[in-house]
């Protein structure tokens, strides 16, 4: 499938952000914790979302999609075994958020079979943190070369224990939380992610029986339970989409609001925008975004504006894609940093062709030359080559001049529904193949 852009238009108008894909991920994963309903609302109806609902079918799930964005779970009876069946292993290899499942299946039923987990192509992505803290709570793993599967096993209860995280990974730490929650004594977990999905996923396995302190911090205190209960859950609006829709109202010169922001959560995805010229206004719950003509990076002394990720409230990793492209129309030299995937910055090469001047220094950093507007990108044939890439070139086609095609478009729709749709409402001329 792929997406036909003209680009050039100018957009205007509100934007309704869908529920957050990351959190969708890790709160489905912790309907395994209980035998009881779990029920989650506000939920994106996208392709990984669908693979992981399809994955807790397969362990033995009840599933009900009572509407396109709701969903009750009910785990009574689970099998982790089904993941060493072709299908299981197949269909864990498609997503990477499977990997949320290993802490609940092992916590709840003594043992977890798994594949390596698959997801976009962006580089290395260890899961060296989540499997040194399952032997840290007591956890057995081996390897089976012959399948290519791991197997952890706990012959008891897991055993809480002090965890210090070999890096604040945010589905290291959803997995741990998670099998801390029924391990038998008191876990701590040091140097955790601090996002607001993870304050989210904490808030829910609160609601759930757990006891868990220092949500928000990197320093988690968990007291496990013999059993959990069930819970409702409500997901929080999209915090990447809305900073790509920013993005976007930046590129293409539009006045976009955002409405039904969190935010409360809202800087990280907000203040580089700022940092690279672009003014914003939050007014209770709705972003407003005034994109001017030309917009200058905010440096000190004349230095280069350099834009990287960090740990939260650091600028997330999955901004800096759509950041880079900001970037190539602004009155200044930006370097975009990109520390934690040596991979994602590959697509530059395409907005090179469309006439950017960036120049690629290694594989995580990308010097850019901003055009300051004194020319237009030019649209061309391309490829999505991930989730964020491919909104990214998204957004350099909407601002381009002439007709953009981008081909593996099912790589944006993983982690965006409906986009194409949501975006002709503010005026975007965007179709797929077989609407042409």
């Amino acid at each position: 499938m792929k997406f036909i852009i003209e680009g050039g238009a100018r957009l205007a108008g509100t934007y309704s952000p869908q529920g957050a894909k990351n959190e969708a991920l890790q709160v489905l994963a912790a309907a395994l914790l209980t035998s009881e309903p779990v029920e989650i609302e506000n939920l994106p109806d996208i392709l990984d979302v669908q693979r992981q609902l399809d994955l807790i079918e397969l362990l033995g799930a009840r599933v009900e999609r009572l509407s396109p964005h709701r969903v009750r779970i009910q785990a009574e009876h689970i099998q982790p075994q089904v993941l060493l069946t072709a299908e299981g292993r197949s269909l864990f290899r498609k997503i990477r958020g499977s990997v949320l499942l290993i802490g609940p299946l092992l916590s709840r039923c003594g043992e977890a079979y798994f594949p390596r987990p698959g997801g976009d192509k962006i580089g290395r992505r260890r899961i060296d943190t989540h499997l040194l803290g399952f032997t840290s709570l007591g956890a057995t793993l081996s390897y089976d070369s012959h399948q290519e599967v791991y197997h952890l096993v706990a012959s008891r209860r897991l055993r809480g224990t002090f965890i210090l995280l070999e890096e604040a990974s945010v589905t290291g730490t959803a997995n741990l939380l998670m099998a801390s929650a029924l391990a038998d004594g008191e876990t701590t977990l040091y140097h955790a992610a601090c996002e607001p999905y993870i304050q989210q996923l904490g808030g829910l396995l609160q609601r759930m029986g757990a006891s868990i302190e220092g949500l928000g911090t990197n320093r988690l205190r968990i007291v496990g339970q013999p059993k959990l209960n069930g819970a409702q859950h409500t997901l929080l609006p999209d915090i990447i989409e809305i900073g790509s829709i920013a993005a976007l109202a930046a590129m293409t010169q539009s006045p976009i609001r955002v409405a039904h922001v969190p935010s409360e959560h809202l800087e990280p995805v907000i203040r580089p925008l700022r940092r690279l010229g672009i003014p914003t206004t939050l007014e209770g719950d709705t972003l407003s975004i005034h994109p001017p003509a030309i917009y200058e990076p905010q440096t000190i002394e004349g230095d280069i504006l350099t834009i990287s990720d960090h740990t939260w409230p650091g600028t997330p990793p999955d901004m800096l894609s759509v950041l880079l492209v900001v970037a190539t129309q602004a009155s200044g030299t930006v370097l975009i940093h990109q520390k934690m995937f040596e991979s994602r910055l590959f697509f530059v090469d395409r907005l090179i062709e469309m006439g950017a001047q960036v120049v690629l220094c290694d594989p995580h950093r990308a010097l850019v030359i901003g055009l300051g507007r004194r020319a237009p990108l030019r649209g061309i044939r391309m490829s999505s080559p991930d989730i964020r890439a491919g909104m990214a070139l998204l957004i350099a086609a909407l601002s381009a001049e002439g007709r953009s095609y981008i081909e593996q478009a099912e790589q944006i729709e993983r982690g965006y529904e409906r986009l194409d749709e949501r975006l002709r409402l503010l005026g975007a001329q965007i179709w797929r193949e077989e609407e042409r």
